[in-house]
């Protein structure tokens, strides 16, 4: 036999644990964590319910591991953005379109950031591999501002932690909020027109605040 082959009860368990995440990101993303029933989870991903708990402890374990799930998904699409191959203005602009176009493409993220806030992301905090994962985007942040500043065409001084968190914040107040927001000001903010608009505005914001005058 060749070692190198999987175990065919390992590639069981691969696929059910990948069952369990992702019926456990639908059921957490509609329900919130308090809401979640791992009942449903087990339904939805047609396993018995003890082995969810044999593969992921407890509830509150399954939902670390689907916060982990997503952040791993977002970091992975940046990556392929490729932005230190670009001039340092477009890769912000390009990071900016990213973002808003992740977070409406993706509502599931922002529902279950949502729930992590509502439980003060005490779940994240005990997560080393959220913050790894979190760390390149930083770093590469970093390197796009401070060459932007050499090239002259940048501000010096920008923290990048703040700038994405600004960059983030943009877009997620305005689609976590929209309910809110339209009947607040009598405007359907998810119209596509709404959305051109919204990313359009959120460039101008952001560049206007790292190009250098």
């Amino acid at each position: 036999m060749n070692d190198t082959t999987p175990e065919p009860r390992s590639r069981n368990a691969d696929r059910s644990q990948q069952a369990i995440l992702e019926a456990a990101r639908e059921e957490f993303s509609l329900h919130g964590l308090a809401g979640a029933r791992v009942d449903r989870i087990a339904e939805r991903a047609d396993v018995n319910k003890r082995l969810i708990y044999y593969y992921f402890g407890s509830k509150d374990d399954l939902f670390l591991a689907v916060l982990e799930g997503v952040y791993a998904d977002i970091r992975a699409a940046e990556k392929k953005l490729h932005l230190l191959e670009l001039s340092p203005p477009e890769a912000i602009a390009r990071l900016t379109e990213f973002t808003w176009n992740y977070y409406l493409e993706h509502p599931e993220f922002i529902t279950l950031l949502n729930s992590a806030n509502l439980h003060q992301a005490r779940h994240l905090a005990k997560s080393q591999r959220v913050r790894e994962m979190n760390s390149p985007l930083i770093q590469t942040l970093g390197e796009i501002l401070e060459q932007g500043r050499r090239d002259g065409v940048l501000r010096g001084g920008i923290d990048p932690v703040q700038l994405y968190i600004s960059i983030a914040g943009l877009a997620y107040f305005y689609l976590s909020n929209n309910h809110t927001l339209s009947a607040i000001f009598g405007r359907d903010l998810m119209t596509r027109k709404a959305h051109a608009e919204r990313l359009s505005h959120m460039r101008d914001v952001v560049l206007g605040y790292v190009l250098r005058d």
